[in-house]
């Protein structure tokens, strides 16, 4: 019992203090999962995330619920789960209840104009952190460009490009098993 209660209140105080989504909280679930509680180390993270990004849904809810289930099966899944969802839900019902008095203020737009910038440092982050784990071999880099290529040049889905980069890394991973 004391574990998912572990589980719901590391999730929770990831999920109150990450703004800016799945890719903003990539430093607290480092900090939290990775170095404080040891409950994945960084290449299952990775492997979480991408899983997560990959799967229907919101990113930082599917990871909670990976690593949940990693540690505790279907109980731990919930209580990671409930407790990254937890604090989102109070904060935007309290939000919500007030914002259309307060959203013209001069004070609130700025403080939302600073929110932002600091979303995009944190995303930024979280992408050179991935990158420098997921960049490993030239293979891997030679994929990244074609995605990058074709994400930013063409109208290609990003389910397209998601499922053609998996089916690229097994037949690479493939081919340079077969080398050896």
């Amino acid at each position: 019992m004391r574990e998912l209660w572990d589980l719901f209140v590391v999730f929770a105080r990831i999920g109150g203090f990450t703004f800016g989504g799945g890719y903003a909280m990539l430093p607290m679930l480092e900090k939290e999962v990775v170095n404080g509680r040891h409950w994945a180390d960084e290449e299952e993270l990775m492997d979480y995330y991408a899983i997560g990004q990959c799967t229907p849904g919101i990113i930082a809810i599917n990871t909670a619920t990976f690593i949940g289930y990693k540690i505790r099966g279907i109980p731990g899944a919930i209580a990671a789960t409930l407790g990254v969802i937890a604090p989102s839900l109070v904060i935007i019902t309290i939000i919500a209840a007030f914002i259309t008095n307060f959203m013209e203020l001069q004070l609130v737009k700025s403080a939302f104009a600073g929110v932002r910038a600091c979303v995009c440092v944190l995303v930024f982050t979280a992408v050179v952190k991935l990158t420098k784990k997921a960049l490993a071999d030239r293979a891997a880099i030679a994929l990244f460009l074609i995605v990058l290529a074709l994400s930013l040049f063409t109208g290609v889905s990003p389910v397209i490009l998601v499922v053609a980069a998996g089916a690229a890394g097994i037949f690479l991973k493939r081919k340079e098993g077969e080398k050896k």
